[in-house]
Parts: structure tokens; C-alpha cells; sequence
């Protein structure tokens, strides 16, 4: 009703152009929200289509069946969903993978029954709406989630150990509480450079940096790195860091970070069968109390991280210096 209380109608010419305004209004929409709609008759022949799917390459689509659209699998299964709804399902629904040039791509489909004006059933509603990205995430998902569980078993492995091998070689609580926490410290600061690079691993100047410098008085004039600088992979990131970690904490006490005029060396070089051979050396303020053989950190240096890496290493302390060699295997890393 109108102000004057009057009927108000829009005119014939008026409505038919509002219902063409409205159609293409929903076309639009449909297309923004890319879903498509196709409606078939009883023999499933397409009648016809909104928005289809350029990734099924129908072309002209009026008259086709599935079969002549989609793979023998997928036309099937689509076959059989559609006469339960001819048979009167109200609504079915499911997901399918069709193959292009751009590889598979997935489509979330609801199947209901179309109606005539006495609602009877004259043939299926098809509604579908891609969901190929949804699909990528969630499959990226998952293989995070593995990687993160496999990676997490693997940290804790290497927790595990260090925590057994600290006990082993320790004589009271507050040394073991001491020496682990400070090997756990190390663990974390590597960890850290892993997972900040999306788990692809850290560079051997980023370790150093992280596990050495900060035992040195003056970096700049205490340490002295040369030779390549290999990008390690998580594991040998961990690992080297936790060999560092030992190197450094044994300087401070018996070597060449003891005095604040001390210099380290390491040296990094790839040798001929492509395997790089990382040299630490120093000498030894205190060339009697160096690395006993049966301390962690000797350990460490001369199995765990060896044998964790499937590589070498050797360990000497004669002639008043500490010298290091580990090799890591040409899969642990790779040079830019």
C-alpha cells in the first residue's frame, strides 16, 4: 500500500524488466562466487548451464550426459547420484577430481531434483563450486603436520640422548643441571634458525654466529672463519650447532676463549669426492686439561655427531693445540 492507502503494482513491461535485471544480477554473482549451475532432464541430458567449469572443457553442453563430459569413474559415480535424486532423494552430494593440462582440480557437487510447477520430478539440479585451492591447503597441512611430528620425534630423540650422555658423565645434580641447560640452550638456538627458515635448515656462518661468538671477548678478533659457507639441512644444522656448542664451551675453560686475546680458527673446505671437511683448531691455555675421553663433550664431538650425520671426526690434543675435523656427507648440505 501506498500514503493514499492505494494498491501499488509494477507494470508488465516494468516486471519483465526488473526479472531480466534480477537474472543477470544472479549470473554475476554466481560467477564472483564462482559456482556453476546445470540442470538435466530425466535421461540426464543437459538442458542447460550458468557459470560451467571452463577445467571441464564442455564447449556446447546442451544434450550432452555425463559420460561424454567426465572420466568413466567420475561419470558414473555422478550417473548413479543422479537417478537416486530421480527416484526421489531429495539431495545428494560429493566431491570430484577432474584432470586437466593443470593437473587435477576438485569440485564440491550437490545433486537436488528440479521441479515442475505441480512438483513433479523432471530432472536434476546439478550445483558446483571448485575447491581445488581448499584441497591444496589442506594436503600442504597434512604434510606439515607430518613433517612437524617426524621433526618433533626426532628433537626429542636428540633431548633424550643428550640428557642420558649429560648424566652418564656428570658427578652432582648442579653440574648436570648446569651442562644441560646450556646444551639444551644450544639445541634451541639452531632450532630456532631451522624454523625460521621453513624447516629448509641454516647456514654454517649463522651457527657459528649463534653457537661461538657469543663465548668470544671480541668476535671479530677471536674467531676466524674462511673456506666456504655450506647451507646445512635441519639435522645437520642440530647437530653441527651441538658440536660447536662443545667446542666453545670447552675453549672458554681450557683454550683459546679463555684469554681475550685467544683465537679460534675454523676452517671449511669441499673435498674432491664432494663431502665438506669443517676443521676447528686452537691452543690450549691449559694443554693438561683439555677433553678428557670420558666426558660429553668428547663424546659428543666423537659419536653423536658423527653417527647422527653418517659422517667422520677425528679429535687431537697433542702438541699443545685442540684440532677438530668432522666431515659432513654431500647430502647433509648443499653451496649456493
Amino acid at each position: 500500500m501506498t500514503e493514499a492507502g492505494k494498491s501499488e503494482r509494477m507494470s508488465p513491461t516494468s516486471r519483465a524488466h526488473a526479472d531480466q535485471a534480477d537474472q543477470a544480477s544472479l549470473v554475476r554473482a554466481l560467477a564472483n562466487a564462482n559456482v556453476a549451475i546445470l540442470a538435466q532432464d530425466t535421461s540426464l541430458a543437459y538442458l542447460w548451464s550458468e557459470n560451467a567449469p571452463a577445467k571441464w572443457g564442455l564447449g556446447k553442453i546442451v544434450g550432452r550426459r555425463d559420460a561424454d563430459i567426465f572420466s568413466d569413474a567420475v561419470a558414473e559415480e555422478l550417473t548413479g547420484l543422479k537417478k537416486e535424486v530421480l527416484a526421489g532423494t531429495e539431495r545428494r552430494h560429493t566431491e570430484i577430481a577432474v584432470s586437466g593440462p593443470e593437473g587435477l582440480s576438485w569440485f564440491e557437487i550437490w545433486l537436488d531434483p528440479l521441479r515442475n510447477n505441480e512438483g513433479s520430478v523432471v530432472g536434476v539440479v546439478t550445483t558446483a563450486t571448485e575447491i581445488t585451492e581448499q584441497r591444496q591447503r589442506e594436503q600442504t597441512l597434512r604434510t606439515l603436520l607430518r613433517e612437524v611430528s617426524h621433526r618433533s620425534k626426532n628433537l626429542l630423540a636428540i633431548i633424550q640422548s643428550i640428557a642420558a650422555q649429560t648424566g652418564r658423565y656428570t658427578d652432582t645434580v648442579e653440574q648436570f643441571l648446569t651442562r644441560f641447560r646450556g646444551r639444551l640452550q644450544s639445541l634451541s638456538s639452531s632450532q630456532d634458525l631451522v624454523t625460521s627458515s621453513n624447516w629448509r635448515g641454516a647456514d654454517l656462518s649463522q651457527l657459528v654466529a649463534g653457537q661461538v661468538a657469543r663465548y668470544c671477548a671480541e668476535p671479530s678478533r677471536n674467531l676466524v672463519v674462511s673456506g666456504e659457507n655450506p647451507y646445512l639441512n635441519p639435522n645437520a644444522a642440530l647437530h653441527v650447532g651441538l658440536a660447536l656448542h662443545e667446542l666453545a664451551v670447552n675453549s672458554v675453560s681450557y683454550g683459546a676463549l679463555s684469554s681475550p686475546d685467544g683465537q679460534v680458527k675454523i676452517e671449511v673446505r669441499l673435498l674432491p669426492d664432494g663431502e665438506m671437511e669443517l676443521l676447528w683448531s686452537e691452543p690450549l691455555i691449559r694443554p693438561d686439561a683439555g677433553p678428557e675421553r670420558k666426558r660429553f663433550g668428547t663424546v659428543a664431538l666423537e659419536r653423536v655427531v658423527p653417527s647422527s650425520l653418517n659422517s667422520t671426526a677425528s679429535l687431537s690434543t697433542g702438541a699443545g693445540r685442540l684440532v677438530y675435523r668432522l666431515v659432513l656427507p654431500a647430502d647433509s648440505f648443499h653451496l649456493d
